[in-house]
């Protein structure tokens, strides 16, 4: 039997309100630590994004980040030309070209007879490119200045649409994949390479990210089949696409 005012006896009195005190005290603790989680979460996805809209106001430094020798770790642009097994004479469709980073490599693989259509949006990256054509003379490199929603290429002409870290930025999938499906000659190739949905040390926002399997399912819903998965590259997902 516990006698009164034992140490382990039930706390009354101002010791009972003192426990209850605490106990509130911690509680809001945990809770203003999750807020403050939350909180720092949602600030780091904001300055990601304004980190973004910074770059793509800024051209030079936008070109810089794309043309980055460091790129090259996670990237991997080698081994993704290599995996493509490129023919000479193809004619590939390089959306959201950017810098160049990577339609200045496919062009020499396609070789004279072949051309490479360096797609975007924006007119500083088509001045970068066409200054870039002009100082390596490259004759099979040619540039279009396209519309959010509209690549702006022929019907039947393409051989390969080459899509990198640009599938996120298009808004209306389904119309621009049956735009892609009339440009696409019988029987070729879109290929997709976007970040994971996962945290990665660089990237876009998670907010902006569009899953793996959900690309799948998108594709298919549109006319077309996985073909072919690479699963070197660390951070994206290396996907190659047939119309069905």
């Amino acid at each position: 039997m516990v006698a009164r005012g034992s140490p382990t006896s039930t706390p009354t009195g101002r010791s009972a309100l003192h426990a209850d005190r605490t106990d509130r005290c911690l509680r809001r603790l945990g809770l203003n630590g999750w807020l403050v989680t939350i909180g720092f979460a949602q600030d780091s996805a904001k300055r990601d994004i304004q980190e973004m809209h910074r770059l793509n106001q800024d051209p030079k430094a936008y070109i810089a980040m794309l043309d980055d020798p460091a790129r090259q770790v996670h990237q991997k642009p080698n081994e993704v030309i290599s995996a493509l097994r490129l023919k000479e004479g193809e004619v590939i469709a390089d959306i959201g070209a950017g810098s160049g980073y990577f339609a200045f490599r496919l062009a020499r693989h396609v070789g004279d007879a072949g051309r490479v259509y360096a797609v975007d949006v924006s007119t500083e990256m088509i001045a970068h490119l066409n200054r870039r054509i002009r100082e390596l003379k490259m004759k099979n490199v040619v540039t279009i200045l396209a519309t959010p929603d509209e690549p702006l290429l022929a019907h039947a002409t393409i051989d390969r649409f080459f899509i990198c870290d640009t599938w996120h930025h298009i808004e209306n999938h389904d119309r621009y994949l049956g735009l892609l499906n009339k440009m696409l000659k019988p029987r070729w190739q879109v290929v997709m390479i976007d970040f994971k949905k996962v945290e990665t040390p660089l990237g876009p926002p998670m907010k902006m990210r569009i899953d793996r399997d959900d690309v799948v399912k998108e594709m298919e819903m549109n006319g077309f089949s996985l073909e072919a998965e690479h699963t070197f590259l660390p951070y994206q997902y290396f996907l190659v696409f047939k119309v069905k």
